[in-house]
């Protein structure tokens, strides 16, 4: 099961950095159909539905890195149960509001699909698609704190400390 979920994560990311090429490709699309003096319709919302697929698929590789912004301020100055017992209603807290957030975004996108929403720009994209990396992306994160949940409640957690606090810029 761990090989599983470290694959989902990793492949999750992999599509994100995919979205991030693609997001390029039509950022530089759009400014050499500019210079050039010709236009492509849809560049603009295809870069932000790029953009928005790439932030969400990469939200659970980098839950799993121990990348999220976290306020440890609290936490590190407690010892013991008291420090896992607010781990894991953190965990817990995290997890309720991300299934709420992949539940709620499947139904948006799914509610799309069913009422043939399109986009209002030139481009007319059913939105269902674009919303369809949005729920995926939630789902892989609620996924991915159940994971973290499961493994403090088991003892099994392992927090990554990125330093971040130590650099001086």
């Amino acid at each position: 099961m761990r090989k599983f979920l470290d694959a989902l994560y990793l492949s999750a990311a992999a599509l994100a950095a995919l979205f991030m090429v693609g997001l390029l490709v039509m950022v530089l699309l759009s400014i050499v159909s500019r210079q050039l003096q010709f236009h492509v319709p849809g560049t603009d919302a295809y870069a932000g539905y790029f953009m928005a697929a790439s932030g969400f698929l990469a939200l659970a590789h980098t839950l799993k890195r121990g990348e999220h912004i976290r306020v440890t301020l609290v936490i590190n100055a407690l010892k013991g149960r008291w420090k896992r017992g607010l781990e894991v209603w953190a965990l817990g807290a995290a997890t309720l509001l991300a299934l709420l957030f992949a539940f709620y975004s499947v139904r948006l996108s799914w509610q799309s699909y069913s009422f043939h929403d399109i986009s209002t720009s030139s481009d007319a994209t059913p939105l269902w698609i674009p919303q369809l990396a949005m729920a995926l992306g939630t789902v892989i994160l609620a996924i991915a704190f159940v994971d973290e949940l499961v493994l403090e409640l088991r003892g099994r957690r392992v927090t990554v400390e990125t330093g971040e606090a130590l650099r001086n810029e």
